[in-house]
């Protein structure tokens, strides 16, 4: 599958780093521990069977919107075959805006093969990944897991801006900048 991931900038992806490095140092699943080259803080928008070149460019195209605001509040966990534990990504206008266009681009790509059904927009539950593991459980609250918010919120709530795209080959392991030129 081709996936379809936005980027956070910097100071987030610092952020959610750091979240996997006290999971890690807990003894906890993290996304520290997976050590792939391409592992990095991200939100899939969608994933499909390939990314032709045609929509590839007009993919490229929805994302001149970037950056769009980023707001990551709280814990979410997802069972199931993997268990994941994931940080919840609020879904303001701007961003269901770019998540429905970029859906339709490549349902609309007879190309582009089958979609992953759980990136609809009804059913899509936008997340930037923790840990994951088969049976795995984070026994940790919400305050212990994220620490102190800056500038004094409250745990597990922090603000950015998604800057930048990319895609995911699977069968390769490799990934493509998607977007204008930086």
């Amino acid at each position: 599958m081709h996936s379809v991931e936005l980027l956070p900038d910097e100071a987030t992806e610092r952020a959610v780093r750091a979240v996997w490095d006290r999971l890690l140092h807990a003894g906890l699943p993290s996304q520290a521990a997976h050590r792939h080259p391409t592992n990095r803080p991200h939100l899939t928008l969608a994933a499909a069977d390939t990314l032709a070149p045609a929509t590839r460019t007009r993919v490229g195209e929805l994302l001149t919107a970037l950056p769009v605001p980023l707001v990551l509040r709280g814990s979410v966990r997802f069972t199931g075959r993997t268990h994941v534990l994931a940080w919840a990504v609020r879904r303001d206008d701007a961003l269901l805006r770019l998540h429905e266009a970029v859906w339709r681009a490549l349902r609309d790509a007879p190309a582009c093969g089958r979609l992953h059904p759980l990136h609809d927009p009804a059913r899509w539950n936008p997340h930037v990944t923790l840990g994951r593991g088969r049976g795995a459980a984070w026994p940790v609250p919400d305050g212990t897991l994220f620490g102190a918010a800056p500038g004094g919120g409250p745990p597990g709530v922090l603000t950015g801006r998604w800057v930048d795209a990319r895609t995911y080959d699977s069968v390769t392991r490799t990934t493509t900048r998607l977007g204008p030129p930086a």
